[in-house]
């Protein structure tokens, strides 16, 4: 099987980010992680992922700074993997990435899981893209300019 090519130098911001999170597996792991799983065999039996897969998306989730893995907090011999503070900033992905798909993905009325505030129990509002002063921008609103160095 050839070998993905790399966008870690790549110029585009989106690029570099899908190097790093740009497969279903990893988006999935960073999700459960959110949901609160640490474990490797819990990241398994929750995905269904092949134990190998898992393995080297872990690994490069840990070498990118999106994952930590670290001694079990229950003492035992098993590693967990937390979100570091980097991971923690994907939750917005998350999120707009299950909003779109409630939004898109499912009939009228089908059964799907929701993401609720934990506090209120309330839906969380729709993520949108803002102007420095508020106002909400649509994609034709927008402009991707090179940034000088």
């Amino acid at each position: 099987m050839a070998e993905r090519k790399r966008m870690n130098t790549a110029a585009c911001p989106v690029a570099r980010a899908l190097d790093v999170i740009g497969d279903r597996w990893s988006l999935l792991i960073v999700r459960d992680a959110f949901d609160g799983i640490s474990r490797f065999s819990d990241f398994q039996k929750n995905l269904g992922v092949a134990r190998n897969i898992l393995a080297a998306r872990l690994k490069a989730l840990v070498e990118a700074g999106v994952l930590e893995a670290q001694p079990a907090s229950d003492g035992t011999a098993y590693q967990q993997y937390m979100l570091t503070a980097k991971g923690q900033t994907l939750f917005p992905v998350i999120v707009g990435l299950r909003q779109w798909g409630e939004g898109n993905l499912f009939r009228r009325n089908e059964r799907h899981s929701r993401m609720v505030e934990r506090a209120s129990g309330q839906a969380v509002a729709q993520l949108e893209v803002q102007s420095t002063d508020g106002r909400q921008l649509a994609f034709n609103d927008v402009v991707v300019v090179e940034k000088a160095t």
